[in-house]
């Protein structure tokens, strides 16, 4: 089944080019290695504008750093849009329904075209409230201001490729994203330098620059929807019924992504109360912690992508089979992840801090993230799973559940750990250790009945 390039590529239910349908190790590599590669260009996204803006000064640097804080928060509380149109699109697909597969992809692009114009509005008009309320200076604040307002226009483009990728993971097509991730990275790099530098903009080059780019990103990947949609004989109209139900889907994943942010934003707040040795280490262990992420969301994906599939076309036992391999392959990936960061950690850590004690808080940090990284392989597979098989609502329930139980211990953490590496490593295992083997219970726990294989359409 092919939408003029949009549709699955040897996916579940397709026949490979030797005649024999893949195996599931097969589909997993093919949907997970692009969408790694898709996720890690992202970022490039905020290296490229800190390097850019590093070099107009100190305060420039500064402001970009709560700008990009305050977007990406905005930016990511709307990750639903690809995680609910993936697990709907693949459903549908899975059912036979190509149309609706398609008309679902397209309505999840109108939701996110209308909540990005209200929210790149709303951006826009309250960036001074919301600088204002992080405590920055006034030098600074001007300077987060105006990166915000800049790239404000851009959410709309930010959104539109979210829920863009999602329709198209939905179709098992995690290939067409990664070409748009990478070149969006190229695009950007060369329109930063030539708005701050070439045409003398300063910040509010950058911001331009990532908001141009966000819209073209958008664009192509807005096109092939599209161009598939038309195939499929879908409607391009925007329709009521079917944007509320991107919206009802999409509600209790906003609700689960919540208690997520809420659970970093926490273990930022313990870190900082823990002194300026325990905070400069948790920044470097939180980074490469996320960078170990994608690696584990990219099998999260695939999994998305192939239990939405599964499920729809009332395949109950491929839908065993898919949580089991993939789970084997988070929790291998996790094994290898936490050896090689956690073991390599003295050997990274200077690379960050010439601070003598900032880089011993880091390697103990690593190394209780590390033994804690199959844990969490577990728990992003699973999440996974649980997103493609429509179950967000229990994803929401147990977020706020796994959210409760960390609370009183990152409390007790800022309490009465000691600051420096000691404070770090209790701080780590605390969220690492405690939080993500909340959520592995509760996933674990669901994921052994029968009440989330909802099959059909």
């Amino acid at each position: 089944m092919q939408f003029n390039g949009c549709g699955p590529r040897e996916g579940a239910g397709t026949i490979s080019s030797t005649g024999q349908p893949p195996t599931i190790d097969r589909q997993i590599l093919a949907l997970a290695v692009p969408a790694l590669g898709a996720l890690v260009a992202e970022p490039l996204f905020v290296l490229v504008d800190s390097a850019v803006v590093g070099h107009l000064g100190t305060a420039s640097l500064a402001g970009l750093a709560l700008a990009s804080s305050v977007l990406l928060t905005v930016v990511g509380l709307c990750v639903f849009l690809a995680y609910a149109t993936t697990a709907s699109v693949a459903r549908r697909l899975g059912a036979g329904d190509a149309p609706g597969a398609m008309q679902t992809g397209v309505d999840g692009m109108w939701l996110a075209a209308g909540l990005g114009l209200v929210l790149a509005v709303a951006l826009w008009w309250a960036a001074p409230w919301v600088v204002g309320a992080l405590g920055a200076d006034d030098e600074i604040a001007q300077q987060a201001v105006t990166y915000l307002r800049w790239s404000a226009p851009g959410l709309v483009g930010m959104l539109l490729v979210l829920a863009a990728t999602g329709a198209l993971r939905g179709l098992q097509d995690t290939r067409t994203p990664l070409g748009v991730a990478v070149t969006g990275a190229v695009v950007n790099s060369v329109l930063n330098v030539a708005l701050v530098y070439g045409l003398h903009l300063g910040i509010a080059g950058s911001g331009a620059g990532t908001a141009i780019t966000q819209l073209g990103m958008a664009a192509a990947l807005v096109t092939v929807v599209v161009r598939g949609a038309r195939a499929a004989g879908a409607s391009l109209r925007p329709a009521r019924a079917g944007i509320g139900a991107s919206a009802r889907h999409g509600a209790p994943l906003l609700a689960r992504t919540a208690t997520l942010r809420a659970a970093i934003l926490l273990t930022t707040w313990v870190a900082t109360g823990l002194g300026a040795v325990t905070l400069a280490g948790h920044q470097v262990v939180s980074s490469v912690w996320g960078l170990a992420a994608f690696a584990l969301d990219a099998l999260a994906i695939a999994a998305q992508a192939l239990v939405g599939h599964a499920l729809g076309a009332d395949d109950v036992p491929r839908t065993r089979a898919v949580l089991r391999r993939t789970l084997q392959w988070g929790v291998g990936a996790g094994v290898v992840l936490g050896l090689v960061l956690g073991g390599a950690a003295a050997l990274y850590a200077p690379l960050f801090t010439s601070d003598d004690e900032v880089a011993r808080a880091i390697v103990v940090g690593m190394l209780v993230a590390g033994l804690c990284m199959p844990v969490a392989g577990w728990v992003f597979v699973l999440d996974g799973v649980l997103i493609g098989a429509g179950d967000g609502r229990f994803l929401a329930w147990a977020g706020l559940v796994t959210l409760v139980v960390y609370v009183p211990v990152a409390l007790a953490v800022r309490a009465w750990a000691p600051p420096g590496a000691a404070g770090l490593a209790w701080l780590t295992l605390g969220f690492s250790g405690v939080f993500m083997l909340a959520r592995a219970l509760t996933t674990g726990y669901r994921a052994r009945g029968t009440s989330w294989m909802v099959t059909g359409a």
